[in-house]
């Protein structure tokens, strides 16, 4: 059970109907697991939106509604408006799940290509120099032992704020995740900071009727990462870089091949051995290592290039990296 005025407290959010005294049982944003006394948000989706059908929610045992728009409630049912329902969700579940963010390192990863290997790439290195480390991605999440597949890069943020909760109670101390741009606009990942964000590249991928309409809209969600992170590490190759940090409110390191970027990889060869194709390299600048990896070609130097970006930050030997 959680108190209504303690999940409002940061919320803006205005009560029209009813009152904040009291607890709820849960908190929904499906109609279909509406539970008795749970506080229920209405969500306005592409095909379904969740306003029209307050009645069928409030029958089935729902306490609290939160809604964009005013809608009909019976008495002895709170009713309160907020601007938008999508990011009230995300602080709403912050709060549920007792803000389980705070407890972990987060670290997001937004781009249009890189995202997947370099989250992976990160976790490998955090492991190996002894952090336990949660993930979130397009392929799967993954808590301690427990392996969750993904219907999407970035879940919604109820299920976001819940995987954290499960990360803190397995141990986890760094929360790796994939932050897609619809995740972004979404709101997603709203209600807390990251640790690091960081941009791979930003390429007109998502442009479309179910995605982005046009591609400053692609770009301005991926913005909006640097607005909510501590520290920011973007490809100062890529032609958008200075567009992606505008109003950022992060310090800020950049990697690349630019000569002006903070990690810079030179002296690149490719390696062959029998049965065995890599590049190898040489980092300057926040780092000097000698790098080699498995997978050929220059998107394989950004990849490890971003997880030694990062990882850099959380005191790693060059040794496991």
């Amino acid at each position: 059970m959680k108190a209504v005025s303690g999940l409002l407290e940061h919320l803006d959010g205005q009560v029209i109907k009813g009152t904040v005294e009291g607890e709820i049982s849960a908190l929904v944003y499906d109609s279909r697991k509406v539970t008795k006394d749970c506080m229920f948000v209405c969500i306005k989706g592409a095909v379904y939106d969740s306003h029209e059908h307050t009645e069928e929610v409030v029958n089935k045992g729902a306490r609290v509604i939160v809604a964009e728009r005013s809608v009909e409630v019976p008495e002895g049912v709170t009713l309160v408006l907020v601007p938008d329902t999508r990011c009230a969700l995300a602080l709403l579940s912050a709060a549920y799940f007792d803000h389980p963010a705070r407890k972990l390192k987060v670290i997001g990863i937004t781009g249009t290509k890189g995202k997947t290997t370099t989250t992976f790439m990160v976790r490998e290195i955090l492991e190996h120099a002894g952090y336990k480390v949660g993930l979130m991605g397009t392929i799967e999440t993954i808590i301690g032992e427990k392996r969750i597949p993904a219907n999407n890069t970035t879940p919604e943020s109820y299920m976001v704020q819940e995987y954290f909760a499960q990360m803190v109670e397995a141990g986890c101390q760094v929360c790796v995740m994939e932050v897609s741009s619809q995740g972004l606009m979404m709101h997603r990942t709203a209600g807390f900071t990251f640790e690091i964000g960081i941009f791979t590249n930003i390429e007109p991928d998502h442009i479309g009727p179910n995605e982005h309409a046009s591609f400053e809209e692609y770009l301005a969600c991926k913005r909006m990462l640097f607005r909510q992170c501590r520290r920011g590490i973007v490809n100062r190759d890529d032609e958008h870089w200075e567009q992606i940090l505008e109003g950022h409110t992060c310090e800020v390191e950049t990697f690349g091949f630019s000569p002006e970027a903070d990690l810079r990889p030179v002296d690149i060869s490719l390696v062959k051995r029998p049965g065995y194709l890599g590049v190898a390299y040489t980092t300057e600048g926040l780092v000097e290592l000698d790098v080699e990896i498995d997978v050929p070609g220059r998107f394989s130097v950004y990849n490890s290039l971003t997880a030694i970006a990062v990882c850099r930050h959380f005191q790693v030997s060059g040794e496991y990296i």
